[in-house]
């Protein structure tokens, strides 16, 4: 048995989404605010019946608001409550639920025979819908109906002069609902979904099925038996030992000795229906118990004489007696139970082993330990260990079929190193016991969010589910968020696909995280294109740039990639002229009938391989379809070797030669420098430009195109160094394309009492 999919519904930026989990690792990946903790809390908050009462007005999507006050609106106008609709229908469409679809086989059947919707089920999906919804909608009209009507009536006495208009509480049905009354009235109910009735999401938007009206709420928790679900929070409770608020020992959650403490309880304390492993123990305890006593009377017969002297105990009082007792668990409840061994001390010397308490040690092992020994209490938990076997009810003795594990960003004080490490180890861990190393009867299921691409990074591709913005398309409408499955993007086994998975896990995954991204040609580009955004264009340098190094023969191999993830992309590439019948590698000129041997430029955008129709092509045909992509490359300029000569056209060839004409005077003082910088130094004295171009050429094709990046920034302060016309244009665009993305929320009148967006 396992969870096949999710779909999650008017939960925050998840309007309807569609999360396929993989049998074994599901890591949620995306940029920031895309939706990815949103997905984990429905998860949490849905699935553990414990935490529904954490559920808030704000986990309502921000726009169904507008209609949910509409239906408010509704009541209060109405003067005929019998003509009112009180039916559940209005609400569904508005309110957060999860769809949870399981795989399960016919041999399973007994777990979930609860759960058949149909006599004629022979074994695969299953479904349940938990939705948030109104316990009675009847009492709840009648309470906000009753209140309001108060609120205005003390409203309208205190009016002084008809000039003071008060606003008193509520003012709309959401402002009712947020004031401790959400869970007075809602609750989560959980329904049956028909296997026959599901379809297939489209771009990853989920199509939930409608519930007929005579469907009945089952009456008991529909997963009770059946999972295990177990959380590691994103906020765990480590803190410096010298902060004053430093939590103590009772309220850090993370503490490993807090941990340990409690495995100890469930699973080995021996004086906890003991067997024979713990005779040896308990003997041990209670001969310390004897001597400690002994010591004790001893120690307080003095003081307890003194008593006696002053009248007390008199002869009907009871007399005094001072006895011990020794709980195992007791040893282990103070700050230094967990000490870390300093390495290289021992006791050859007689001396004693150097060590520390565990909060003197990083917070980023305390994490990793922290996690790691969760991991294993969690499936020892499960797997019932130890002594937690024995305390259980007879009806809670059958292990539930299936564990599902929620990791809320792991990455915390890791560097990047142990945050691979642990992500690589964490399932193994999970799976580590006897009965289920081998075994197909229990199933674990890991869901990890993430923000690091480190983490992305160890992970198979096919198990990244990537969280992808989506722009609020009307009015009173907010941006959402829909899931991108990776697995269907890498599935295919071909060039293309073994190339963008080989390449990605060479540059740790950036793209997963980023708002944008930027493909370049060179080293020459890359070094130098993050000094022109941070002194010439604020806005991208406050956004989260990733910059790729990608050769224009290679860069449309992502272009699947880039198309799936929505993500705003500037390719800067070269014009690569070459003959026309030829592979030779030419001066890029005017109407010689040359092409360009770019496959970016053939292949992607804009898929014209004819050197005069790229060199005359406008801004926009530069832009795709879907107005997410861009590509940039030389374009022509006119320049002038001496300072107030005639300008004349010149068409560089590739980004070094368009950068030393985008800064004529800068090269030109550059007399004394070296290799390919000196060679453009030199071409920049001719008095003829052909000339000048000529020679930048044939410097171009032998010359090392990064070590000129390097001495460049090296002996020139970057902010000194102009943009080259082509590469300008594009960071023009990119900047306000993501300008016009970031305006999240449209401005419209708000009428419903809530506050503009």
């Amino acid at each position: 048995m396992k969870i096949e999919f999710v779909e999650i519904q008017n939960f925050r930026k998840l309007k309807s989404c569609h999360i396929a989990l993989s049998g074994k690792e599901t890591v949620f990946v995306g940029a920031n605010n895309s939706g990815k903790t949103s997905a984990m809390e429905a998860l949490i908050l849905f699935l553990k019946p414990s935490r529904r009462k954490e559920i808030t007005t704000t986990d309502i999507t921000l726009s169904n608001w507008h209609n949910i006050n509409q239906i408010g609106n509704t009541w209060l106008e109405c003067s005929n409550p019998e003509e009112l609709n009180l039916s559940i229908e209005q609400w569904l469409p508005l309110l957060p639920s999860i769809d949870i679809w399981l795989d399960v086989d016919i041999t399973e059947i007994h777990y979930v025979i609860n759960l058949i919707p149909k006599l004629s089920w022979t074994g695969g999906k299953l479904g349940v819908r938990l939705s948030f919804e109104p316990k009675n909608i009847e009492e709840l009209y009648k309470e906000f109906n009753k209140v309001f009507g108060s609120a205005a009536e003390i409203a309208s006495k205190n009016i002084k002069d008809g000039k003071i208009k008060l606003s008193l509480w509520p003012q709309s049905l959401k402002e009712f609902l947020e004031k401790q009354l959400l869970h007075r009235h809602f609750s989560v109910k959980a329904y049956l979904l028909d296997p026959s009735q599901f379809s297939n999401p489209v771009d990853g938007v989920a199509k939930p099925q409608k519930l007929p009206e005579d469907s009945l709420e089952l009456e008991s928790e529909p997963f009770e038996g059946l999972f295990k679900i177990d959380i590691i929070n994103a906020q765990r409770g480590f803190s410096d030992p010298k902060t004053s608020d430093s939590p103590g020992l009772g309220n850090t959650a993370g503490s490993l000795t807090t941990q340990l403490r409690s495995y100890f309880d469930k699973h080995l304390n021996p004086s906890d229906q003991p067997n024979e492993d713990d005779i040896e123990a308990l003997i041990a305890i209670e001969t310390a118990t004897k001597e400690f006593d002994k010591k004790l009377k001893d120690s307080f017969s003095s003081a307890i004489s003194e008593l006696q002297g002053l009248g007390y105990p008199g002869f009907s009082d009871p007399q005094i007696t001072i006895t011990s007792k020794l709980n195992p668990i007791d040893g282990l409840n103070h700050d230094s139970a967990v000490q870390f061994n300093v390495p290289n001390s021992n006791d050859t010397s007689g001396q004693s082993l150097l060590s520390l308490p565990e909060k003197y040690n990083g917070l980023g092992y305390q994490n990793l330990i922290s996690m790691v020994f969760k991991l294993i209490r969690f499936r020892d938990e499960w797997m019932r260990k130890g002594k937690a076997a024995k305390v259980l009810d007879i009806g809670d003795s059958i292990i539930e079929p299936l564990h599902l594990v929620l990791i809320e960003e792991p990455e915390a004080h890791l560097h990047a190193q142990v945050q691979q490490v642990f992500i690589k180890k964490a399932y193994s861990v999970l799976r580590k016991h006897e009965d289920l190393e081998d075994s197909g009867k229990l199933s674990t299921q890991m869901v990890v969010s993430t923000h690091s691409s480190h983490i992305a990074h160890e992970i198979d591709f096919g198990c990244l589910r990537y969280f992808r913005k989506c722009p609020a398309g009307i009015k009173n409408n907010v941006p959402c968020a829909t899931v991108v499955n990776l697995s269907t993007t890498f599935g295919k086994d071909d060039d293309t696909s073994k190339f963008a998975t080989r390449y990605l896990k060479t540059t740790h995954c950036d793209l997963f995280f980023a708002d944008a991204a930027i493909f370049v040609e060179g080293p020459a580009e890359r070094m130098l294109l993050p000094h022109f955004i941070r002194h010439n264009f604020s806005i991208l340098d406050s956004l989260y740039i990733t910059v790729l190094e990608i050769g224009g023969s290679h860069a449309h191999r992502l272009k699947p990639l880039i198309d799936d993830l929505g993500l705003v992309t500037l390719v800067v590439t070269d014009i690569d002229s070459i003959e026309e019948n030829k592979t030779t590698k030419v001066m890029p000129e005017r109407d010689k009938k040359y092409r360009s041997s770019n496959d970016t430029l053939k292949s992607w955008l804009p898929k014209i391989e004819d050197l005069n129709e790229l060199l005359n092509l406008p801004a926009n045909k530069k832009i795709s379809e879907n107005s997410l992509v861009r590509v940039a490359y030389q374009c022509p300029l006119n320049v002038s070797l001496t300072e107030g000569g005639v300008q004349e056209e010149v068409i560089p060839y590739t980004f070094e030669d368009a950068l030393v004409f985008s800064n004529i005077t800068l090269f030109k003082d550059m007399t004394k420098s070296t290799g390919l910088i000196k060679k453009m130094s030199d071409a920049l004295s001719k008095t003829n430009l052909a000339e000048a171009v000529k020679a930048m050429f044939d410097a171009l094709i032998k010359g090392k195109k990064a070590e000129m990046a390097l001495e460049l920034i090296y002996q020139k302060d970057p902010k000194d160094i102009c943009t080259p016309l082509y590469i300008s244009e594009g960071l023009v665009w990119l900047q306000q394309k993501l300008k016009d993305k970031g305006q999240d929320y449209l401005v419209s009148e708000d009428k419903t009492g809530g506050s503009k967006k």
